[in-house]
Parts: C-alpha cells; structure tokens; sequence
C-alpha cells in the first residue's frame, strides 16, 4: 500500500511524514514511534490488529478520513515482534531522532532497521538451536549459483550446484526462512513453492557488482583466497545476500569477514525425502521429539547443538576429517576428560550470537556481561585443553585464546546483573567514568544536597522558618515567610512572591539547579556514548573472538559426542577401503531410547558379494526400524561420531536414499503412489555403486500385479546398479531374486505364532519369511474378531483356488468371496515357469527332493 507524492498535500504536517516513510516500504508492516508508543495505521494497522489480536480503533482525521489505527507499547514491541517474524512478516521500525523540544514540525524520524524473518538477530526473536539462514539463487534449470548467509553467526558460503533436482535437495537440507530469486525469473517454477520467497531486481544478482561489493566487505582485491572467484553465479547470489543484509540492518556488518566454498563431492548427499524418513532433527508429526538429535544433543551451549545440527544434516565423506573426529572423540573418553570440559563449556553460552549482535551493534547490556562470563572462563578452560593430545583437539586449542584486556575492560565497565537494555541507563559500574560518576551523584543526591543547603542556609541567617524547595515551573528555590523576606542575605535573588512568603534563589543553588536539571538526561546520554564506544572497542576484537567461537563451538560438539558415546553404549566405526557394510549387533539409536523393553539388536553384511538384502516378514516386525538403523548407522559414522553397534566396518557411500513410508502431496497435485514413484525415480536415476538405498513397500500404492511388476524391475535395476540397498517388501514373488541376481541375498524379520496371536521376535534371520501374519497383526491392531474370523474363511478359499475362475460358488445368504479381475489371471506363478521347464528324466531321486524343498519356500 503506499501514497502517491502528489496526494500528501491534504494529509497533515506528521502523516505527510509516515506517508513519505511509508511509500519506501510499501509491502512491510510500518512501526511508527510516537512517544512511548509505537503506532501502526491504515492497512498496515488491519493486519497487524488481526495478526496481534489487538484493539483496532480510529481516531482523528488526515485528508478528511479518519485513520485506522491501532499501537503497541514501546517497551513491550519484542514480543509482538516476535509474533510477526513467526508469521512470516517482515516490520519496518521508525524511530524519532530528532528532539521533541527543539523540533518546530513533527519530530524528525528515520527508518533505522527492517526486521524480516531471515535477518533478525535479537536473542527473543530467535530460536536458539537452530540456524535462521537467509538464501539466494542464481541461474537457469542447468546450473546454479546457491548464496547461505546467518546473519546471526557471520557464516556466509556459496556452492554451484547442477539441475533442479540438486538444488532442490540442497534448499532442504539449508531450509532458509528467506530465498531471494530474480524478479524476472518466470513464475511457478519449483523454488518458488517454499515459504519465504522474495523476488529481488535482476540488478541485484549483477556479477560485477557484486564482486566489487564482496571486495569491499571482505577488505581484499579478488575473492581468489576464498576459492570462488570463477563461480560467476554464485557470487552474483552472494551479492544479492550482502545487499539485503545491509538494507534491512541499516549499518556496516563487520562480523561478515569470508565467504566459505562448499563442496558438494565432499558431502553424503541426502535428499528432502531421505532427510525427512530419517527423522534427523525434524520428526514427521514436524516436532523435534524421537529425532535423531533428541537422541544425540546434549551440547552445553546453543552454538554446539546448531553445529551438530550442521554436521547432520551435512554428513562428509572427507576421511581425513573424519578420521581427526574420531581420534578427537577417543583422546576426551580417555579417562572421562570431557567431564572437565563440559561445565566449562557451559558458561561460555551462545558466544556466536553475542558476537554477531555487538557487531550489528544491537548487543543488549546482558550480552555483554555474557561475553564477560565467557572470557572469565576462558583460561580454566585453556588449561584444561593442555591435557587434550588428539592433533585436532590442540588446533582447537591454539584458537581459543584467552582475552586478559578484553575480560578486564568488561569486568570494570558492567554491573554484575545489568538491565535488559540500555535505554533506561544504570548498565555501568561507578568506577568506570569519573564524568559519568558525578552527573549520576547530582541526579541522585539531590535531596541530599537540599537538606544539606537548608541546615547551612538556616545557620548562616539564623531564620529557623527558611526552607529549600523544588517545582517544576520555576525550580529550586529558598522559601522565607513574607515577614522575614526583609532579612534576607544580599545575595538572595527574588524568584517568586506568593502570599504570605517570598522565593529566592542563590548562585550557589542556580549553579546546582543547572548541572542538576540537566544531570540525569546528561547521564544517559553519556552512559549510552560509553556504551557505543564500548562496543566500538569489541567490534575491533570481532574476528579472533569468532574465531575463538567457532573453535568452542567444535569441541562442544565433540565433547557431546563423546559424552554420548559413553552413555549410549556407542562404538567408534572403522573405514576400510574394500566396499562394505558390515555392523554388528546394531542398535536404532532414537527407537531403544523409548523402548520400556531390551532393544533388539541385529547385523548386517553388505560387499562385494552381497549388495541387497531383500527383507520378508510381517508388518510391525521390525523392517522399517531395521532399515533405518542402517541408516543412521552409516550417517553418524559420516560425521565422525561413534555409532550404535558392536563393531561397524564400512567403506565411505556417497549418498543416503530412502524411499519409506506413504504420503502425499496435495499442494503439488501428487498422489500418494504419485508421490512413491517419483522418489523411485529419483534412487533409480542417481544411485551409485557407492550410495546406500533403503527401499520399503516399493509398488503398494497401485494394483497388485502392477505393484508387484514395479517392485521387482526397481530391484533387478538398484542390483545392477550394484548399490548398498535393502529392499523391504510383502511381495514374496521377489524371494526368487536372488536366483537371478547373485548379489541378492534373502533375509527375514523372526516371528511367530501362538494361540492365535503373534509374537515379533524382531530377529533378522537369513532366507524368505514364510508368511506375512496379515490377520494377526491385523487381530493386534484391533479389527474386530468377527472380521478376522470371516478373513480368515477367504484366506483359505484363496489358498486353495487362487484364480478368480477357481473360486466356488458362495453359499446362499453368505458374503461372496473377493473376486479379481480376469486381466490378473494371465500372470502365471514363478514356480509354475520354473516347473514347466524341468526335465524330470534327467534329474536324480536326491535333486528333486532338493529342489520340492526349495519351490516349497516360494510359495
């Protein structure tokens, strides 16, 4: 919404202002500072009163209209800040720079800041485990430019990524709460159907530009010592990002020091599809409970747990990297000395947010007694870390510095328990500055120095009826009742004659009324000067402190995992050259945290010689957890973590699919088998020899037959391909697998059977299951007995006369049996094949009987 220049003439002086102000951000909500309060009108103030759910009024008339109003408090705006960043809103605050009393129209004011859901920064606004990144994207449906800024932390990356498939996988994994994309891009292309699309002007994504703006931010000539000078369209998003970044904050970001290059071919690539079955740190419900992080996360400050978020959303095939993890891991379990470092690392808190706030230069006064806090605890930490031999524990080491000056300089400069801004004063400790120490004694001795004055001035003149008083008309005074006003001293001056007494005033109190009138705004003004020098002289500090941030951030993490590792029985995994996958007694790491019984652990072995598993047995048994398992295995072992299981032993996978569970995609217009087949597609296109698939209930969504046909060409592919899969299925056709395909193997979830009821043992046994359970678990979940009892009457029809011709005649006044159509009766049964082509007379008594208890099997 916004006004015409030209129409402002009817509007009077003040929202001739608020229209010129507004008309710059016209599809923002305007917070307009008047007093104590900030006012919101016309659309803005409907939205807002809606989205609030505060009072909507309208009062007094502009251009002959009343105005649509409504405000909120001043003091109170974070919350209701708060309430609009989560909603998706971004808020223009306007401020009044300009002194009320000297300012002869309305008070000057000036939009001092943009608060949009990726770029705020204020500890309220944010949640503290996780990263608010803001993203840009650049190119055509080939190649890529991918821009990742946290304006929270200063991390700023780029990547260059192919197709739309890669990139949509990597908006996933980041999940930006803001994606700029260039306005002339044409509407309804796939990125667009995430939340927090901006349309920027193409200008904005200019490589030259950009570079020129990177240059100056990073202070350097080229972007060469980043890595990334010859990915044009990346480093035009990047810019873009840097652009935004500045207009909304409204200053100079000096916490933005590099711009990092990521590097896909250093990744395990997970898809949004296999980040969501995984259950990392989101559950499908959309919660944070039962997530692999619930399970994994005891980091003792929040910048550690939004690293480990980092490293599990993005887990590496670097072994180097992985390799120093793992021994960093080792060296703090050795004789528990991560039990030293962990209540350390706790008072450091969210050191990276601090310093991203000081150097936003929106630090509040508790952040800076935090970062006072944290460098305190810095040399007891220092010390602790002598003891650390691991190599990569001692590079942490030598980046985590101590700061004696800088630790000093806090302690003498804020109070112990400071207040939650600075705006009222009261942040400094008396010491600090003799200046600011005397205006606050003349603001708060005042009464003081009056009683004192009145007892010397009564003994100077001997007029016991002499008082000293104050009003803020005509200010401090000495009061003598009119018929002693005649005995007044000579340098008495007449102020104010009321009846019945005479005011004076003296120039020793008119030289105290004027540093006293004026000591307690004098104060203020002063305090908040020290304050912005204050954060002027930590800014200079900024990138060894970040530095410093970054390194405590890793070995929190580190210490976590190793905390972990010891509380959950976890083992540190061995990477061998030779492709495999072999895990010994492997636990789910989420699902034995929320078992009241003994989880059931179980093996795997995937090499050379066997590829797949083709997984057989009854719903609730134990496939989907089994699978799982696996996964999240060969993830943590990915990050350098130690991992459920006895032993584990694997080769580096280049990518993670899973293709589990059934849902659909009513906004996109996708079925549920819709849904299931793309996913297929996407395993079938782009697996590797290298990469891990789990596949569970391939082809359920359609018929059967057609089911079945998808399922098991999707399976003689993934085996040829020669990919870690494992393939859950009830088609029990698929069982004949491994006869054709030699790098399949059979295995099956152990049940049983009793009194009608079953039992899931939830071992993995070798060969087929040999029956599905279907009614038991059916019986289990609650289906009543006399719908049991009738399915299990069609169940033994249907074994017996399993081709629609076959099946008899109902008995009268009972349900028909299920009847398939008779395009389902061409599909012979694989047995009935293998049978067709024997030659009995060349086969031994000794083979025949083998090979009746083999076909038994597959029926």
């Amino acid at each position: 919404m916004s006004k015409n220049t030209s129409d402002l003439s009817s509007h009077t002086p003040m929202m001739q202002q608020y229209w010129r102000l507004k008309n710059q951000h016209p599809d923002q909500l305007m917070f307009y500072r008047m007093g104590d309060f900030y006012e919101i009108f016309y659309e803005d103030a409907k939205k807002a009163a809606k989205l609030l759910d505060i009072t909507l009024t309208a009062r007094g008339q502009s251009a002959g209209q009343a105005i649509p109003m409504c405000g909120i408090p001043y003091h109170a705006a974070e919350g209701y800040l708060a309430k609009l960043v989560k909603l998706g809103e971004s808020v223009v605050i306007c401020e009044q720079v300009g002194d009320p009393a000297t300012s002869k129209g309305p008070v000057e004011r000036q939009v001092v800041r943009i608060i949009t859901p990726g770029t705020v920064s204020d500890e309220a606004l944010l949640d503290e485990r996780r990263d608010n990144l803001i993203a840009a994207v650049l190119g055509d449906e080939r190649l890529f430019g991918l821009a990742v800024l946290d304006i929270t932390s200063g991390n700023f990356s780029v990547v260059e990524i192919k197709g739309w498939e890669n990139l949509l996988a990597e908006l996933e994994r980041i999940n930006p709460v803001e994606l700029m994309i260039p306005d002339d891009w044409p509407q309804g292309l796939p990125a667009e159907k995430r939340r927090g699309v901006r349309r920027r002007a193409p200008w904005d994504f200019e490589r030259d530009s950009a570079l020129k703006s990177l240059c100056q931010q990073f202070s350097t000539q080229d972007l060469k010592g980043f890595g990334c000078e010859n990915l044009t369209l990346a480093i035009g998003a990047a810019g873009c990002l840097l652009s935004y970044a500045k207009e909304t904050q409204r200053t100079a970001l000096p916490h933005l020091r590099s711009l990092r290059h990521e590097r896909l071919d250093d990744t395990v690539v997970l898809d949004g599809a296999s980040r969501r079955n995984l259950e990392l740190d989101t559950n499908l419900a959309g919660g944070r409970d039962n997530t692999l992080q619930s399970v994994v996360d005891r980091c003792q400050t929040s910048m550690g747990s939004r690293l480990l978020t980092r490293w599990l959303n993005r887990p590496l095939r670097d072994l180097p990297v992985l390799l120093a993890r793992q021994t960093s891991i080792t060296c703090l379990l050795d004789g528990y000395r991560f039990e030293r470092l962990q209540p350390q690392l706790k008072e450091i808190g969210d050191l990276e947010r601090i310093l991203a706030r000081i150097g936003l230069r929106n630090a509040r006064p508790r952040d800076l007694a935090r970062l006072r806090d944290a460098l305190a605890a810095l040399p007891e930490l220092q010390d602790a870390l002598l003891d650390l031999h691991a190599p990569h524990l001692q590079q942490l080491a030598v980046t985590t510095s101590t700061y004696p000056e800088l630790a000093a300089l806090l302690d003498k400069a804020i109070i112990d328990n400071p207040p939650a801004v600075i705006r009222d004063g009261g942040v400094l400790k008396t010491g600090y500055d003799a200046e600011l120490d005397e205006l606050q004694a003349l603001s708060e001795n005042a009464g003081q120095f009056l009683i004192d004055l009145e007892a010397r001035e009564k003994a100077r003149t001997g007029l016991a009826n002499l008082k000293v008083g104050y009003n803020r008309v005509h200010g401090y005074f000495i009061e003598l009742p009119s018929k002693q006003a005649e005995q007044a001293p000579a340098d008495y001056i007449r102020r104010q004659t009321l009846k019945g007494a005479e005011r004076f005033i003296t120039p020793e109190l008119k030289a105290f009324e004027d540093k006293a009138l004026s000591a307690k705004s004098r104060a203020l003004a002063r305090e908040k000067m020290l304050y912005e020098a204050l954060l002027e002289t930590l800014i200079g500090e900024l990138p060894p402190l970040q530095d410093t941030a970054a390194a405590l951030a890793e070995l929190d993490v580190l210490s976590n995992l190793a905390e972990r590792a010891l509380n959950l029985d976890l083992n540190c995994p061995r990477f061998v050259e030779e492709p495999c996958m072999r895990i010994q007694q492997g636990r789910h790491p989420v699902v034995e945290q929320v078992l009241t019984t003994p989880f059931v652990a179980n093996d795997l072995a995937l090499d050379d010689i066997t590829r797949m598993l083709v997984i057989t047995g009854p719903n609730m048994g134990g496939k989907s957890t089994y699978m799982r398992q696996t996964a999240l295995i060969v993830l943590l072992a990915h990050i350098g973590s130690f991992v459920p299981a006895a032993s584990c032993e694997l080769s580096l996978v280049d990518r993670i699919f899973t293709r589990i569970g059934s849902s659909d995609d009513l906004a996109g217009g996708r079925s549920t088998f819709m849904v299931e087949m793309s996913e297929t597609a996407n395993i079938l296109h782009n697996a590797t020899e290298r990469s891990l698939v789990l596949m569970d209930e391939v082809g359920r969504g359609t018929s059967t037959f057609d089911g079945l046909s998808l399922a098991w060409a999707a399976a003689e592919r993934l085996a040829q391909l020669r990919a870690y899969t494992l393939f859950a299925t009830h088609y029990f056709e698929l069982t004949v697998l491994p006869e054709s395909e030699p790098l399949v193997a059979n295995v099956h979830l152990s049940a049983t059977e009793h009194n009608e009821r079953i039992v899931f043992l939830h071992h993995v046994l070798p060969g087929p299951a040999s029956q599905s359970y279907g009614l038991a678990v059916a019986q289990l979940a609650g289906v009543p007995a006399n719908v049991i009892t009738r399915a299990r009457e069609h169940l033994s029809r249907l074994e017996t006369t399993s081709l629609p011709h076959e099946v008899p005649a109902p008995t009268p006044g009972k349900q028909s049996a299920p009847q398939q159509s008779d395009m389902f009766a061409s599909l012979a049964h694989p047995v009935l094949d293998d049978l067709a082509k024997l030659d009995l007379d060349e086969m031994t008594p000794r083979k025949a009987l083998d090979l009746l208890y083999t076909l038994k099997t597959r029926i």
